[in-house]
């Protein structure tokens, strides 16, 4: 599933909050009574600076010297092309504290071509040498946590992956790896050339993990295998989705199972740019399911359990599913049975129309910009219909598939 900007794929998920600036400038509260010009504020700048390049040249004792240094092994199997810290308000605690709030930006090598941007709260003390340390660095309030938050980084390469995780054994990262290798020539056989083929998959220790890297509560995601955040509409300097995995909800999934899931996330990850405000929920998430079970040899009602027992008891849908049918918390079944409407459309449009029409349809949709007239545009002009002819076929279609 994303995020949308829930996660579409689950849903598009926006999990970083970003620090607005009022100008170019930055708020400094200096102690009462203090004479002269306060120079913290410049001092926590070369603080971050050295702190930064410590990250970069993998210096323990240089990061050391900068204040605690527990996050540093946390961090040191990350590969990181980029790391600094922009100070955006520093507000004085004491004669010799101070809190400050910062932006981090960071890039994986190899993989982010535009920097991941962070909201953080960092604790300092100036000591008896003048120079200030970092005592304590979190995310800000508000926004959501790193993975390096929750425990060291482990990190494992695959062919067309970079699997990272926290708390999970060596094995079966390679095995996260294994999947995601796979997931991805079948979905460039489906989608085509046109992105990055490499897709970052983040493994945390528990669901309470998983909610905090997209900022929300667990309960949100109970049951949810994983996630994908990204960029609707991105551009292709954008950073790299992040493919997030509930490891208490996918450990139960069978290998059959697992390989669908991510097949379906990485499926968001490679349609991200042609997905925008226009794209239909039934239309994201339905393809991604289409390209998950397309090889697989599942028949309708094995992939649609639930929607075929509402045809069996004659409660076929009228309509395709709304935005608000695949919204998580709420009835378990028909959520299922919104994500098995949207890939019976499309899996309706590949039987129909071909499998290259339903790429071209899912692009036209997109590139409509907004919502109003973006499916009745494209089934127009891509499958020359109407969305009342097209609604009327999908529900004969589920008959015929599901009846």
């Amino acid at each position: 599933m994303a995020g949308r900007r829930r996660a579409r794929g689950a849903w598009w998920v926006r999990g970083v909050a970003l620090w607005l600036l009022l100008g170019s400038l930055v708020a400094l509260v200096a102690c009462g009574g203090r004479p002269g010009i306060d120079t913290a504020s410049a001092d926590v700048r070369r603080l971050l600076d050295r702190r930064s390049a410590a990250v970069l040249a993998g210096d323990a004792a240089a990061y050391a010297g900068t204040g605690a240094s527990a996050q540093f092994t946390r961090l040191r199997a990350l590969p990181l092309a980029a790391w600094s810290y922009r100070l955006v308000a520093l507000r004085r605690t004491g004669d010799d504290g101070a809190t400050a709030d910062v932006e981090l930006s960071y890039r994986v090598q190899g993989i982010d071509k535009a920097p991941v941007k962070a909201g953080r709260t960092l604790r300092l003390t100036q000591r008896h040498n003048g120079r200030w340390y970092v005592d304590d660095d979190e995310p800000a309030r508000g926004t959501a946590r790193q993975l390096w938050d929750q425990g060291t980084v482990e990190a494992v390469r695959g062919a067309h992956s970079l699997v990272l995780g926290v708390g999970q054994s060596p094995d079966l990262l390679r095995g996260y790896a294994g999947l995601a290798d796979r997931a991805v020539p079948a979905v460039t056989d489906a989608w085509g050339g046109a992105w990055t083929k490499r897709v970052v998959i983040l493994v945390p220790k528990s669901l309470d993990g998983m909610a905090g890297l997209l900022g929300s509560p667990s309960s949100a995601y109970r049951g949810i295998a994983a996630v994908t955040t990204g960029e609707a509409g991105g551009s292709v300097t954008a950073p790299a989705d992040r493919i997030i995995v509930n490891p208490e909800a996918y450990g139960v999934l069978g290998g059959f199972g697992k390989q669908v899931v991510l097949t379906h996330e990485t499926t968001h990850v490679a349609t991200r740019t042609a997905t925008t405000a226009a794209t239909p929920l039934w239309l994201s998430e339905g393809y991604a399911d289409w390209v998950g079970y397309r090889s697989t040899g599942r028949t309708a009602v094995q992939a649609a359990p639930e929607l075929a027992r509402a045809v069996a008891a004659g409660e076929v849908p009228d309509a395709l599913p709304v935005d608000a049918d695949f919204g998580f918390g709420g009835d378990a079944a028909k959520l299922a049975q919104a994500y098995e409407g949207g890939w019976l459309a499309c899996r309706l449009i590949a039987d129909r129309w071909g499998e290259v029409r339903l790429g071209e349809f899912y692009r036209a949709v997109g590139a409509h910009g907004k919502r109003a007239g973006a499916v009745q545009g494209a089934l127009a002009k891509v499958l020359g219909t109407t969305p009342g002819e097209f609604t009327g076929l999908w529900r004969e279609y589920l008959r015929a598939q599901l009846g």
